[in-house]
Protein backbone atom coordinates (compact mmCIF):
# COMPACT_ATOMS: atom_id res chain seq x y z
CA UNK A 1 0.00 0.00 0.00
CA UNK A 2 1.53 3.36 -1.18
CA UNK A 3 0.74 6.09 0.45
CA UNK A 4 0.57 9.47 -1.69
CA UNK A 5 -0.13 13.42 0.75
CA UNK A 6 -0.84 15.25 -1.96
CA UNK A 7 0.59 18.95 -1.74
CA UNK A 8 -2.52 20.70 -1.52
CA UNK A 9 -1.18 23.66 0.64
CA UNK A 10 0.07 24.75 -2.86
CA UNK A 11 -2.45 23.83 -4.69
CA UNK A 12 -4.97 25.96 -2.98
CA UNK A 13 -2.48 29.12 -2.33
CA UNK A 14 -2.56 28.92 -5.96
CA UNK A 15 -6.40 28.95 -6.30
CA UNK A 16 -6.94 31.71 -4.19
CA UNK A 17 -4.91 34.22 -6.28
CA UNK A 18 -6.99 33.45 -9.55
CA UNK A 19 -9.84 34.86 -10.79
CA UNK A 20 -13.22 33.68 -9.45
CA UNK A 21 -14.42 32.13 -12.69
CA UNK A 22 -10.88 30.17 -12.66
CA UNK A 23 -11.26 28.75 -8.90
CA UNK A 24 -14.19 25.70 -9.73
CA UNK A 25 -11.67 24.29 -12.89
CA UNK A 26 -8.86 24.64 -10.46
CA UNK A 27 -10.69 23.04 -7.00
CA UNK A 28 -11.50 20.11 -9.00
CA UNK A 29 -7.97 20.03 -10.48
CA UNK A 30 -7.10 19.61 -6.85
CA UNK A 31 -9.38 17.35 -5.99
CA UNK A 32 -9.01 15.13 -9.35
CA UNK A 33 -6.98 11.95 -7.33
CA UNK A 34 -10.03 11.94 -5.02
CA UNK A 35 -12.87 12.09 -7.88
CA UNK A 36 -10.74 9.17 -10.00
CA UNK A 37 -11.12 7.15 -6.73
CA UNK A 38 -14.43 7.65 -5.75
CA UNK A 39 -16.69 9.00 -8.87
CA UNK A 40 -16.41 5.61 -10.99
CA UNK A 41 -18.07 3.62 -7.72
CA UNK A 42 -20.58 6.18 -5.98
CA UNK A 43 -20.67 8.81 -9.11
CA UNK A 44 -19.93 11.59 -6.86
CA UNK A 45 -19.20 14.90 -7.61
CA UNK A 46 -15.88 15.74 -5.87
CA UNK A 47 -16.68 19.50 -5.96
CA UNK A 48 -20.16 19.33 -4.96
CA UNK A 49 -18.75 16.76 -2.21
CA UNK A 50 -16.11 20.16 -1.32
CA UNK A 51 -19.24 22.46 -0.84
CA UNK A 52 -21.22 20.06 1.10
CA UNK A 53 -18.65 19.19 3.45
CA UNK A 54 -17.82 21.81 4.88
CA UNK A 55 -14.67 22.88 2.62
CA UNK A 56 -13.45 26.75 2.12
CA UNK A 57 -15.73 29.25 -0.55
CA UNK A 58 -14.81 29.56 -3.37
CA UNK A 59 -17.32 32.43 -4.67
CA UNK A 60 -15.74 34.88 -2.41
CA UNK A 61 -13.01 36.23 -1.23
CA UNK A 62 -11.64 35.65 2.33
CA UNK A 63 -8.46 37.09 3.56
CA UNK A 64 -8.64 34.30 6.17
CA UNK A 65 -8.15 31.48 4.14
CA UNK A 66 -4.41 32.56 3.07
CA UNK A 67 -3.64 33.13 6.63
CA UNK A 68 -4.90 29.50 7.66
CA UNK A 69 -2.98 27.91 4.94
CA UNK A 70 0.15 29.74 6.49
CA UNK A 71 -0.71 28.73 9.93
CA UNK A 72 -0.74 24.75 8.53
CA UNK A 73 2.50 25.15 6.80
CA UNK A 74 4.10 26.51 9.89
CA UNK A 75 2.73 23.61 11.66
CA UNK A 76 3.75 21.12 9.21
CA UNK A 77 0.39 19.87 8.64
CA UNK A 78 1.02 17.65 5.62
CA UNK A 79 4.22 16.33 7.31
CA UNK A 80 2.74 14.92 10.65
CA UNK A 81 -0.43 13.73 8.76
CA UNK A 82 2.21 11.61 6.19
CA UNK A 83 4.23 10.20 9.55
CA UNK A 84 0.57 9.31 11.36
CA UNK A 85 0.03 7.96 8.02
CA UNK A 86 3.44 6.03 7.95
CA UNK A 87 3.21 4.49 11.76
CA UNK A 88 -0.72 3.75 10.53
CA UNK A 89 -0.20 1.56 7.77
CA UNK A 90 3.13 -0.21 9.48
CA UNK A 91 0.28 -1.49 12.35
CA UNK A 92 -1.88 -2.23 9.73
CA UNK A 93 0.73 -4.55 7.75
CA UNK A 94 2.23 -6.14 10.71
CA UNK A 95 -1.01 -7.04 12.44
CA UNK A 96 -3.10 -7.86 9.78
CA UNK A 97 -0.47 -9.36 7.30
CA UNK A 98 -3.19 -11.21 4.72
CA UNK A 99 -5.72 -8.14 4.83
CA UNK A 100 -5.76 -6.29 1.41
CA UNK A 101 -5.64 -2.78 0.51
CA UNK A 102 -5.66 -0.28 -1.94
CA UNK A 103 -2.39 -0.03 -3.85
CA UNK A 104 -2.44 3.58 -3.84
CA UNK A 105 -4.69 5.39 -1.02
CA UNK A 106 -4.37 9.13 -2.13
CA UNK A 107 -5.21 11.92 0.65
CA UNK A 108 -6.38 15.19 0.17
CA UNK A 109 -6.28 17.66 2.86
CA UNK A 110 -8.70 20.65 2.13
CA UNK A 111 -9.15 24.02 3.60
CA UNK A 112 -12.24 24.17 5.66
CA UNK A 113 -15.28 27.37 5.39
CA UNK A 114 -14.15 29.39 9.41
CA UNK A 115 -18.08 30.21 9.40
CA UNK A 116 -19.16 26.21 9.18
CA UNK A 117 -20.79 25.46 12.56
CA UNK A 118 -21.03 21.87 11.77
CA UNK A 119 -16.75 21.99 11.17
CA UNK A 120 -15.36 24.44 13.42
CA UNK A 121 -18.07 23.81 16.65
CA UNK A 122 -19.36 20.07 16.21
CA UNK A 123 -16.05 18.80 14.93
CA UNK A 124 -13.54 21.07 16.36
CA UNK A 125 -12.38 21.99 13.44
CA UNK A 126 -11.54 19.15 11.41
CA UNK A 127 -12.60 15.93 10.00
CA UNK A 128 -12.50 13.31 7.59
CA UNK A 129 -13.96 11.05 4.89
CA UNK A 130 -11.94 7.14 4.11
CA UNK A 131 -14.56 4.56 3.25
CA UNK A 132 -13.57 4.18 -0.73
CA UNK A 133 -10.32 2.26 -0.35
CA UNK A 134 -7.41 4.40 -2.32
CA UNK A 135 -9.31 7.41 -1.00
CA UNK A 136 -8.97 9.86 2.22
CA UNK A 137 -10.05 13.05 2.03
CA UNK A 138 -9.30 15.71 5.25
CA UNK A 139 -10.98 18.52 5.99
CA UNK A 140 -9.65 20.95 8.11
CA UNK A 141 -9.81 24.44 9.88
CA UNK A 142 -6.78 25.08 12.24
CA UNK A 143 -7.66 25.18 16.25
CA UNK A 144 -5.47 24.12 19.23
CA UNK A 145 -7.51 20.67 18.72
CA UNK A 146 -7.34 20.37 14.66
CA UNK A 147 -3.85 21.01 14.49
CA UNK A 148 -2.86 18.78 17.72
CA UNK A 149 -5.20 15.71 15.82
CA UNK A 150 -5.14 15.96 12.01
CA UNK A 151 -2.63 13.26 11.58
CA UNK A 152 -4.49 11.17 13.80
CA UNK A 153 -7.69 11.95 12.07
CA UNK A 154 -5.93 10.32 9.18
CA UNK A 155 -4.88 7.17 10.72
CA UNK A 156 -9.06 6.81 11.41
CA UNK A 157 -9.30 7.28 8.08
CA UNK A 158 -6.87 4.64 6.91
CA UNK A 159 -8.30 2.16 9.39
CA UNK A 160 -12.08 2.69 7.65
CA UNK A 161 -10.12 2.39 3.96
CA UNK A 162 -8.12 -0.77 4.73
CA UNK A 163 -11.67 -2.21 6.31
CA UNK A 164 -13.82 -1.45 3.20
CA UNK A 165 -11.13 -2.96 1.02
CA UNK A 166 -12.55 -5.81 2.62
CA UNK A 167 -15.72 -5.49 4.14
CA UNK A 168 -18.91 -5.09 1.57
CA UNK A 169 -20.46 -1.37 1.89
CA UNK A 170 -23.99 -2.02 0.34
CA UNK A 171 -25.88 1.38 0.67
CA UNK A 172 -29.17 -0.68 0.28
CA UNK A 173 -27.65 -3.17 3.08
CA UNK A 174 -25.30 -1.55 5.45
CA UNK A 175 -26.70 -1.25 8.98
CA UNK A 176 -26.38 1.00 12.18
CA UNK A 177 -24.19 -1.76 13.89
CA UNK A 178 -21.75 -2.05 10.77
CA UNK A 179 -21.09 1.74 10.78
CA UNK A 180 -20.62 2.02 14.95
CA UNK A 181 -18.15 -1.20 14.95
CA UNK A 182 -16.30 1.15 12.09
CA UNK A 183 -16.14 4.12 13.66
CA UNK A 184 -15.59 3.01 17.20
CA UNK A 185 -12.71 0.41 15.78
CA UNK A 186 -11.10 3.20 14.17
CA UNK A 187 -10.48 5.53 17.12
CA UNK A 188 -9.30 2.50 19.58
CA UNK A 189 -6.69 2.19 16.46
CA UNK A 190 -5.89 5.76 16.59
CA UNK A 191 -5.58 4.79 20.77
CA UNK A 192 -3.06 1.90 20.10
CA UNK A 193 -1.61 4.34 17.32
CA UNK A 194 -0.93 7.77 20.19
CA UNK A 195 -2.63 7.07 23.43
CA UNK A 196 -5.92 8.16 24.75
CA UNK A 197 -4.98 11.78 24.16
CA UNK A 198 -5.25 10.80 19.98
CA UNK A 199 -8.37 10.21 19.86
CA UNK A 200 -10.97 12.71 18.68
CA UNK A 201 -13.94 14.61 20.57
CA UNK A 202 -16.21 12.35 18.68
CA UNK A 203 -15.74 10.13 20.58
CA UNK A 204 -15.29 11.27 24.33
CA UNK A 205 -17.17 14.42 24.41
CA UNK A 206 -20.36 12.17 25.36
CA UNK A 207 -20.13 10.93 28.79
CA UNK A 208 -22.02 9.80 32.23
CA UNK A 209 -25.85 9.03 31.79
CA UNK A 210 -25.85 10.86 28.21
CA UNK A 211 -23.43 8.61 26.64
CA UNK A 212 -25.46 5.17 28.81
CA UNK A 213 -28.96 6.22 27.33
CA UNK A 214 -27.35 6.62 23.48
CA UNK A 215 -25.69 3.69 23.88
CA UNK A 216 -29.38 1.40 25.03
CA UNK A 217 -30.75 4.07 22.02
CA UNK A 218 -28.22 2.90 19.55
CA UNK A 219 -27.99 -0.94 20.23
CA UNK A 220 -32.17 -0.87 20.36
CA UNK A 221 -31.22 -0.12 16.91
CA UNK A 222 -28.13 -1.87 15.46
CA UNK A 223 -30.20 -3.54 12.63
CA UNK A 224 -31.80 -0.71 11.23
CA UNK A 225 -30.46 -0.59 7.56
CA UNK A 226 -30.14 1.52 4.51
CA UNK A 227 -27.44 4.39 4.33
CA UNK A 228 -29.76 7.14 4.38
CA UNK A 229 -31.27 6.16 7.77
CA UNK A 230 -27.66 5.67 9.78
CA UNK A 231 -26.82 9.86 10.09
CA UNK A 232 -28.77 10.34 13.12
CA UNK A 233 -27.61 7.06 14.96
CA UNK A 234 -24.10 7.83 13.95
CA UNK A 235 -23.37 11.70 13.84
CA UNK A 236 -26.16 12.45 15.82
CA UNK A 237 -29.47 14.63 14.98
CA UNK A 238 -28.34 18.11 14.26
CA UNK A 239 -25.76 17.05 11.83
CA UNK A 240 -28.75 14.34 10.05
CA UNK A 241 -31.15 17.00 10.08
CA UNK A 242 -28.18 18.78 8.04
CA UNK A 243 -27.90 16.31 5.38
CA UNK A 244 -31.95 16.18 5.40
CA UNK A 245 -32.66 13.21 7.12
CA UNK A 246 -34.84 12.28 10.56
CA UNK A 247 -33.46 12.98 13.82
CA UNK A 248 -34.08 9.97 16.34
CA UNK A 249 -33.31 11.80 19.70
CA UNK A 250 -29.52 11.70 19.61
CA UNK A 251 -26.69 13.90 20.62
CA UNK A 252 -23.87 14.66 18.73
CA UNK A 253 -21.84 11.89 17.29
CA UNK A 254 -23.33 9.46 19.85
CA UNK A 255 -22.87 6.35 17.85
CA UNK A 256 -18.91 7.07 17.84
CA UNK A 257 -19.15 7.19 21.33
CA UNK A 258 -21.18 3.98 21.44
CA UNK A 259 -18.83 2.40 18.79
CA UNK A 260 -15.66 2.77 21.18
CA UNK A 261 -17.67 1.18 23.83
CA UNK A 262 -18.73 -2.04 21.55
CA UNK A 263 -15.09 -1.67 20.60
CA UNK A 264 -13.44 -1.92 23.72
CA UNK A 265 -15.85 -4.49 24.95
CA UNK A 266 -14.63 -6.77 21.66
CA UNK A 267 -11.43 -6.29 22.41
CA UNK A 268 -11.88 -7.13 26.23
CA UNK A 269 -13.20 -10.27 25.40
CA UNK A 270 -11.52 -11.55 21.90
CA UNK A 271 -7.91 -10.80 22.85
CA UNK A 272 -7.24 -8.68 19.54
CA UNK A 273 -6.40 -5.22 18.63
CA UNK A 274 -7.90 -2.89 16.61
CA UNK A 275 -5.71 -2.93 14.12
CA UNK A 276 -5.89 -7.34 14.08
CA UNK A 277 -9.67 -6.39 14.02
CA UNK A 278 -9.70 -4.07 10.74
CA UNK A 279 -11.43 -7.01 8.73
CA UNK A 280 -13.80 -8.30 11.00
CA UNK A 281 -17.36 -8.49 10.35
CA UNK A 282 -19.18 -6.22 12.34
CA UNK A 283 -21.31 -9.31 13.30
CA UNK A 284 -18.63 -10.78 14.88
CA UNK A 285 -17.38 -7.54 16.69
CA UNK A 286 -21.67 -6.99 18.12
CA UNK A 287 -20.82 -10.72 19.09
CA UNK A 288 -17.88 -10.62 21.36
CA UNK A 289 -19.54 -7.24 22.65
CA UNK A 290 -22.37 -8.81 23.92
CA UNK A 291 -24.33 -6.52 21.44
CA UNK A 292 -27.19 -9.18 19.66
CA UNK A 293 -28.40 -9.19 16.20
CA UNK A 294 -30.88 -10.43 14.10
CA UNK A 295 -28.06 -10.98 11.16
Amino acid sequence: MKIVVHDTASAMLDLLQRPMAERPDALREMLAPLQNVMSPVAGVDAVLMHRMGSGFRIDQEDPRYRAALRQMQEARVWDRIETCLAAAAQRLREAAPGVGSAETVHVVLVLGNPDDELLTVRNAGYLGMGGFPGAIQLTMWPTPTSLAKIGYAAAHELHHNVRYANVVWDPAAVTVGEQVVAEGLAEAFVRELAGEQAIGPWATTLTGPDADAAYERIVAAIDVAGMQNLPAYVYGDATAQRMGQQPVGLPDFAGYAAGLRIADAHLAASGLTAAQSVALPAREVLANAGVPTTA
